[in-house]
């Protein structure tokens, strides 16, 4: 059995890589946003948009000259991606016929059993409205009842839809901003997708898609992730049985990480992708079609799977938490703080928002590793890039840095940008 033992840099230049998000972007239009897409595996949906959505900030963080029309375009109007789950993520469309086994499985669920037999008629009448009217959001059913209490929405109507949604009858056929509009399936899959695979299939491809989406992941969180995809409790033994099957394929390798006492695993085609990097070279594929993180950084999204549910820390020795949902008193840093990548390190965090009246770029908060090199030229330079990046990527017209310290820092920002954008402070 193969292995290899990494150190704590190959671990996060590994995992970032993996994703598109390191040594920076390299990819490009439409076509680079599917590419960049189908690298990740998944992309995180989030409707806020305090200063662009997560998911668009994600995207950005990857794609070159980004804009949030090409995830549209790339989703929707080619049909290369589909949006599923209750956490709710954009997965590639030639997934859909693994998917089927988790939405056949949902159909048993306890609470959406009792809806449908609650309400047998709202069931009819939603599917009988898409398939006499084609597309519609929830705003189009008025509804016949106010339900209290739900977990999808205050309508009967609502939450029939949701049902169809999860149980794979309708899709998303697109987005009026980040409101969904619904069609039956085979009106909305492409017909090469439109099927389902078998159950060993399924379970096979999600076996190996647990590892994949992480890139590296400790060998005893696989049983309840991949319990998640396929929707359906597994037990110790079966998980075990499971991970021994895929070491006798050859499909995953042991992974031993510098500083870490538990048995991490990888997909056995990643591990030359490992060997180089823990020889200090980059993957030429991965050679950035523009600046480098260390030439400009990069500002993470809230919900990057790289640094969110606790893989900061565990990673970058970084601690970060969303904290939009925290009530005021509770945030530590802000509430929508995203964190800033340098190189292959994330350094610092800030606090962004978008004043839309003035279309200024407030940086509310910015706080920064005991670490970070704030008295370093190079990194007030890539600090500064980053900041016209975004500011443009939200078409922000000025940017207000007063915020961002030392004033040293702060200084050299103002200088090396004020031919660029307008800065109050």
């Amino acid at each position: 059995m193969n292995s290899i033992s990494i150190s704590k840099t190959t671990h996060r230049r590994f995992i970032m890589g993996v994703q598109g998000l390191w040594p920076g972007r390299r990819f490009a239009d439409a076509e680079g946003t599917a590419a960049a897409l189908r690298q990740m595996d998944a992309l995180q949906l989030d409707p806020l948009i305090v200063i662009a959505r997560s998911q668009d900030i994600a995207m950005w963080g990857r794609v070159l000259d980004y804009r949030p029309e090409l995830l549209h375009q790339v989703a929707y109007e080619q049909r290369g991606f589909f949006d599923y789950g209750g956490t709710l993520f954009l997965y590639p469309m030639s997934e859909l016929p693994y998917w089927r086994l988790h939405m056949k499985r949902a159909y048993e669920w306890k609470r959406l059993k009792t809806f449908r037999e609650e309400h047998p008629e709202t069931m009819k009448q939603v599917k009988e409205a898409l398939r006499a009217n084609g597309p519609m959001a929830n705003r189009d059913f008025k509804g016949n009842k106010k339900l209290l209490n739900s977990y999808r929405g205050g309508k009967d109507t609502s939450v029939a839809l949701y049902s169809l949604w999860i149980t794979g009858e309708v899709m998303i056929t697109h987005r009026n901003g980040f409101d969904r509009v619904y069609d039956l399936t085979e009106r909305v899959a492409p017909s090469e997708f439109d099927y389902s695979a078998t159950e060993g299939e399924a379970e096979d491809f999600f076996a190996r898609k647990t590892v994949s989406f992480l890139g590296l992941m400790r060998e005893k969180r696989w049983r309840v992730s991949f319990s998640d995809y396929i929707n359906r409790k597994i037990e110790v033994k079966e998980a075990d049985r499971h991970i021994a099957a895929l070491y006798e394929q050859k499909a995953i390798v042991p992974v031993k990480i510098e500083g870490s006492k538990e048995r991490w695993i990888a997909l056995a085609r990643d591990l030359p992708l490992l060997e180089e990097l823990e020889s200090g070279r980059t993957p030429a594929g991965w050679t950035p079609l523009g600046p480098s993180t260390q030439d400009e950084v990069t500002f993470v999204a809230p919900l990057e799977i790289v640094s969110a549910r606790g893989r900061a820390k565990q990673v970058f020795d970084f601690e970060y938490i969303w904290e939009v949902y925290k009530p005021v008193a509770e945030r530590r840093w802000g509430y929508y703080v995203l964190p800033i990548l340098y190189g292959d390190d994330l350094v610092a965090r800030l606090d962004p928002k978008l004043d839309r009246t003035t279309m200024t770029l407030q940086i509310k908060g910015f706080w920064h590793e005991e670490d970070a090199p704030v008295n370093d030229p190079a990194f007030a330079d890539a600090l500064g890039k980053g900041l016209v990046r975004f500011a443009n990527f939200v078409e922000a017209k000025q940017v207000e840095i007063d915020t961002i310290k030392p004033k040293k820092l702060q200084n050299h920002i103002r200088k090396y940008l004020k031919n660029t954008l307008q800065f109050q402070g």
